[in-house]
Parts: C-alpha cells; structure tokens; sequence
C-alpha cells in the first residue's frame, strides 16, 4: 500500500534541519531523549485525576446563571451539592432516638470545613420541615451546600461522604448530590480507561500486525500513542491551575491520542516501506518519508487541531477543556510522529519488515500496493455513479432519520452506572420524596421589596398561581429582593410543557421591574439558545479553517465544499444512532445496560463532529492526494478516481478499524457519558471509511469530472503561489511515480 505523494500534500512546514541532521547522524540520540522526556512529563502528569472536575454543561452568562449567582447570594439558596439519605432502623425519622442522632448529624455535618449551608428535616427554622421527609416517614434528608467551584465541592465531598455515610447509631445513611456524582464518575472514568486500554490494546495491535504483516512496524504506532497521551496528560494538568477541566477528559486524550497514533503511523511506516521496496537505502527512504508524509501528518494534525478549537467558541467549560485536551492530543501526536519515527526508523533499517507472528496463515506471494477488492468496487461504482451515489446517500439519510426526534438534555446522575451509590440513592430519592427539584423553577424578583411591595408580590404570587401548568408557589424568606419558587407540571425538564411554563413565567412582568427565571428547565433551555447563539460562528471557523486546508492541498473551489457536505451527511448517520440507542434505549443488551432518559446529552453531538470531522479530514487528505497526482498525470478522471481508492481503500479501512477499536472501547464504560462517545465515534469512522470513501465520494468525483479541479482565476494564481513559496510546486506540475 502506498501513501499519497508530495505532489498532493497539503502544505505544511518540513521537519527543521537541525533535527533531521541529528536523526541521521546519531539516530539513537532523539529515541534517549523523547524516552527521558516522556518520564518527565508522566511525572509532571501525576496526580491530574485528582485536579479535575465533572460539570461545565451549562453555559455562563445567562438569565439563569444571574438568578442562581442572586438565590445563592441574597438567599442562601442554590443547587445543592450534596444530599444524604437518611434512613431509620425502625421505619420513623420522627422517633426521639432517630431525631437526635439525624439532628446531631446535620450539626457535625454544618461544622465541617468546606461546608457552607446544612438543611435537614430536623432543623428547620419553623419546624420540622415535611418536604425532606418520605411519603412513609421512614427516610429524610440532609442537604447541604459546598464552598468553591465544582472541584473545589467534589475534593470535600470525597472527605465527607466516607465519613458520614454508613451506620450511625439506629440511622443508615447514602449520598448523592452532584459533588458526590463527580467524584463517582472521576473514579469510574479511571477505571473505564484502564479497562478500556487492556481491550484496546491488544486488538489494535493485531489489527495493525494485520495490515502492515510485521510485529516490529505495527509497535511504532503504539508509541506514538503512549508518548503523546503521557504528554497531554502533562499539559491537563498545567490547564487545571487557569480553567476548570473534564474528568473525562483523560478518557478522550486516550482515545484519540492511540486513534492519531494508529493513523500517523500507519502513515509513516508505509511510505518509508514503500520507498525502500522502490530501492532507495535506509537513510534517503527516511528522509524522502519524513518529507512527504511528514508533512501530511502535521496537515492532518492541523485539520484535527481546527476542528477540535472551534469548540472553544462555545460557553460551556467542558467543551472548552475537551477542545483543549483533543487539541493538545493531536499536537503531542504529530510531533512524535515526524521527530521520533525517523531516527527510529533509521535504526530498525529493513528489520522493520521483521517478525511477522501470522506468516503461517498468509499467502506466500508478495503483498501488493493496491487493493484489488477496493479497485473493484471503485470500478463498478464510477460505472454509475448517480446511481451508486444516490443510493449511498439515501442510505444515509435513513440512518440519520432517529435524529429528527431528539431531544436534549443535561447530565445528571444518571450517567452513572446503576451500581453506584449517587445513582441508586438518587432514585430512591425521586420515588419516595415528593421533592421533586427537577419540576421547580425559581423567580428571583431583585428590585421588590418584600415589605414595600407586599401587595404587589401577593398580586404576583396570585398571577404565577393561576397560570397554566403551575401546580404551587411557595415564597422563600429574605430581606434583600424576593423569590418564588414555581412547582411546574410532572414532566421532563426538557418537555413541552416545563418550556411552556418558562415562557409564561419570562412574560410576566414582576414587581419592582423585571425578574429572573432559573430551574433546570430555565437553565436548559439557556444553555440551548446560547449553543443555538453560537453555533453558526463554530460551523464558520471550522469550515472556512477545513476548506483551506483542503484547497491547498487540492487547488479546487468544490472539492473542499463537497468534502464538509458529505462529512456532515456522514455525522447525520451517526447521530441517528446514537438518538436510536441511548434516548430511545435500544441495544442495551448489546452495549450493557445504561440508563434510559428520553434526552441526549447536549455537548455529545458538538463534541463528536469536532473529533470525527477532523478524523474524515485525514481520510479525505489521503484518498484526494493520490486522485490528484494520478489525474495531474494522465487527466483521466475516471481513471484517477478508481486508483486513488484502490491505492488508499486499504489503509484508509485498516486505519478506521484501528480507530474503531479504540474510541469503541469507551463503549465498555459505565459511564454512559463514555459509552455514547465511544459507540458514536466509532460509527463514524466505520461509516466514513466504508460508505462515504468507498462509495459516496468516488461517485461524486465520478460525476463532476474535470469540473472537480475548478477554481477561478484569481484563487488558482493564490494557490500557486503558496504552493510555490512552501516548496510543493514540483509535486504539482507532475506527477511522481
């Protein structure tokens, strides 16, 4: 199999002298230093579980957010961070010895450092209060407020869950509570990436002893991998002393630093395999390698690295430290792959070939640098392309269907797996308290005056009352402003109803000029319409950034704008998945079982465009550089198209297997967060390796012909010019063997 060839790489800056002289001269020196370097940076890494944080879902800045910041401020009120369940040996909270030792656990549990606010059944200020208290009487609760960010409340909700949870006296008590939730999914995230990587890794390296038939060449990748996860772990660590960042965000550096890794060095060892069976000796076949493939690698590094920034446009935190972490990855990636695979390569010489444990089951002939399954199926779809390509597309467009009915939501405890403790005493919570916080929305009114405007805030209450929807109202003590707090119907945060109760809340003018609205319903549909606010300028950076890496490389005006269409059909197809799966709950039994919420996670969908649209990206660089140099060579369209598939299909289908494995083993995790991230992605590359590289994209090119390289004259002249000034203009004015 080759790789494509100088002439159609998209330009990128070549490896720099210095180093390139040092890996020839002393090949083994850069090999000592990255193995020191790597040790350094695992060193720095250690102890990054420890710094991060779950949350960062909602964005900030909004009407909600404000009323929140003014309930926890004038109030004393908010989100709870965590909530006990406390349950009595003999079935009655109300029972004197039940009484004392839940009063006396709510008082040890106020006088806690890190503690800001303790309420209990037992402590109201006028009474014991019925709303902590079960339907049975024989359960109540104790909730209280933690001081600092959402890493700051998780670091003492790990101190104080072990301590007060468990037996005390004639009380058994559990915890939940979103510290206490981000602490459990920190720890089974760590868990899932061990399991994860103890699946992956050994499938992937037989995936790659596979397809490139020697156990020395299929470890080069696995390096890469292991160097460049080490060093973004370094680089989260450094993160979280300037933002907050993801617990799983150490699960997708894994992911995608081992899925880059399969990719860049899939890449490299090809081409140098290539050009050695071409004749040249060791030390040129590594710096033709470094050179050419080189450069794509740091242009697909590029693409994944544009891709995974534009997330930094949007207002949520977690994005933000994904896109940092998905950046740093692709970084640590292709650096390692264009600074230590040549002088390894240098080193293993022809041995690289060496080793291969399935000789015994392969045919004794010599492989070929083609794919003759590839080669046939591009044949017969460039034969009839509309009628191939419409029917791909429809195919698609079937699988993207499920994605018509979404509806988004926000994580809660429920990404956890049902084992766990915030998960079980959550629900036990739901179906036997009438509390039900995820109905409430909360008025904050902060110019009335609860004495001045006393008549107006009963006129108001009556008003809030009689609206549709509205079950009760109950008015929270304070001097400073005043708040109401709204029951909504029985129904989803994300429903029509809880929407339509916002709405008319939003419209009705409050006392003392204006009002704001919060609740998990307010605070949804906030984070919805600041995504919705945000999103066509992502969709802009992303795709102006992508399409001039792709016009580079390809001088034609279409074949960019073709690329990010289809890229999008494709993400449509995985997006109906992943709604057909986990909101409609289907193949549980296949996937293990996960909760079903009826919602998507929001974030998911804008986090798996970013990672797959720069992993199609590569694809797209690989199969519309060798179309490219054929077509400059022979200005045959047909003919280009079907040797560029039959030269790319295998290692584009070897690498998005390999990918596969590795972002499906996140599909093993508990974590339902995980498990959607890992199933979605690697549908996507499947789907993109197979019917969108396979199929859709040759009957395109099949179709428009010579209209694909169009570009008006002004762009052509640019385009000229870059490619001159960074030394690819060889490449394009002929073609290379």
């Amino acid at each position: 199999m080759t790789t494509p060839p100088d002439s159609a790489t998209a330009p990128a800056p070549a490896p720099p002298a210095a180093a390139a002289r040092t890996g020839r001269a002393r090949p083994w020196l850069v090999p000592v230093l990255a193995a020191v370097l790597t040790v350094l940076l695992g060193a720095a890494g250690l102890g990054t579980s420890g710094r991060l944080a779950n949350g960062g879902y909602t964005a900030s800045g909004t009407e909600s957010d404000r009323a929140d910041a003014l309930l926890a401020e004038r109030f004393g009120t908010g989100r709870t961070d965590l909530t006990l369940l406390v349950r009595a040996d003999d079935g009655d909270v109300d029972d004197d010895a039940a009484a004392a030792q839940g009063l006396a656990l709510a008082q040890r549990l106020a006088r806690s450092p890190g503690v800001t606010r303790v309420r209990a059944y037992w402590t109201g200020d006028t009474g014991r209060n019925p709303v902590l208290r079960s339907a049975d009487g024989s359960a109540a609760l104790v909730t209280a407020d933690l001081a600092g960010a959402d890493r700051d409340a998780a670091r003492t909700a790990a101190r104080l869950v072990p301590r007060f949870t468990g037996r005390h006296g004639v009380l058994r008590v559990s915890a939940t509570g979103p510290a206490w939730v981000s602490v459990e999914a920190g720890r089974a995230g760590e868990r899932d990436l061990v399991r994860a990587e103890l699946v992956a890794a050994p499938l992937t390296l037989l995936v790659l002893v596979v397809a490139l038939r020697s156990l020395v060449a299929a470890l080069v990748p696995l390096v890469i991998g292991a160097v460049a996860v080490v060093g973004t772990f370094a680089l989260l660590r450094l993160l979280t002393f300037f933002m907050p960042v993801s617990v799983f965000a150490v699960n997708l550096t894994s992911a995608l630093g081992f899925g880059l890794a399969v990719d860049y060095g899939l890449f490299l060892v090809t081409r140098y395999r290539e050009e050695l069976r071409a004749g040249l000796p060791v030390d040129a076949a590594v710096r033709r390698t470094a050179r050419i493939a080189g450069r794509t690698v740091a242009v697909s590094a590029g693409a994944v690295g544009l891709s995974m920034s534009a997330l930094l446009v949007l207002p949520l935190p977690f994005l933000r430290s994904m896109a940092c972490a998905g950046t740093g990855v692709a970084v640590f990636a292709a650096v390692t792959a264009t600074v230590l695979v040549p002088p390894v390569l240098v080193l293993l010489g022809t041995r690289v070939d060496r080793w291969d444990p399935l000789a015994v089951l392969r045919p004794s002939r010599a492989p070929r640098p083609d794919s003759p399954a590839w080669r046939a199926v591009a044949r017969a779809v460039t034969a009839r392309p509309l009628w191939y390509g419409t029917g791909c597309a429809a195919l698609l467009l079937v699988l993207a269907a499920p994605f018509g009915h979404v509806r988004f939501g926000l994580p809660d405890e429920r990404i956890l797996p049902a084992q766990a403790e915030s998960y079980r005493t959550s629900q036990d919570v739901r179906e036997n308290f009438a509390v039900r916080t995820e109905r409430n929305l909360t008025v904050v009114l902060p110019a009335a005056d609860p004495v001045r405007d006393r008549a107006a805030l009963q006129a108001y209450e009556r008003a809030v009352t009689d609206l549709p929807g509205v079950a009760r109202t109950s008015r929270l003590p304070g001097t400073r402003g005043a708040a109401l707090v709204v029951t909504g119907p029985d129904a989803r945060p994300q429903s029509a109803a809880s929407r339509a109760l916002l709405r008319r809340l939003r419209a009705l003018p409050g006392p003392g000029g204006g009002q704001l609205v919060t609740g998990r319903a307010a605070v949804l549909a906030d984070t919805c319409a600041a995504v919705r606010a945000r999103l066509p300028l992502v969709v802009a950076v992303a795709g102006v950034a992508l399409w001039g890496v792709l016009f580079l490389l390809t001088g034609s005006v279409l074949l960019p704008v073709k690329a990010l269409g289809i890229g999008a059909l494709s993400l449509g197809a995985s997006f109906g998945a992943m709604v057909f799966i986990f909101q409609d709950g289907h193949l549980r039994g296949v996937l293990g079982q996960f909760a079903v919420t009826g919602m998507l996670d929001m974030t998911m969908p804008l986090l798996m465009s970013a990672i797959a649209v720069g992993l199609a990206v590569d694809y797209e660089i690989f199969l519309l550089s060798r179309v490219k140099e054929h077509y400059v060579r022979t200005r045959d369209n047909r003919a280009s198209v079907v040797e560029g598939v039959a030269r790319t299909g295998r290692l584009v289908s070897t690498s998005a297997l390999a990918v596969a494995v590795v972002t499906g083993a996140l599909a093993t995790s508990g974590v339902t967060v995980l498990k959607l991230l890992g199933t979605g992605l690697a549908t996507a590359v499947l789907v993109d390796a197979v019917l969108v590289r396979g199929v859709l994209v040759p009957a395109y090119l099949a179709l428009l012909g010579r209209v694909n390289w169009w570009a008006p004259g002004p762009l052509r002249r640019v385009h000229g010019r870059v490619v001159r000034r960074l030394g690819l203009d060889e490449g394009h004015s002929a073609g290379l063997r």
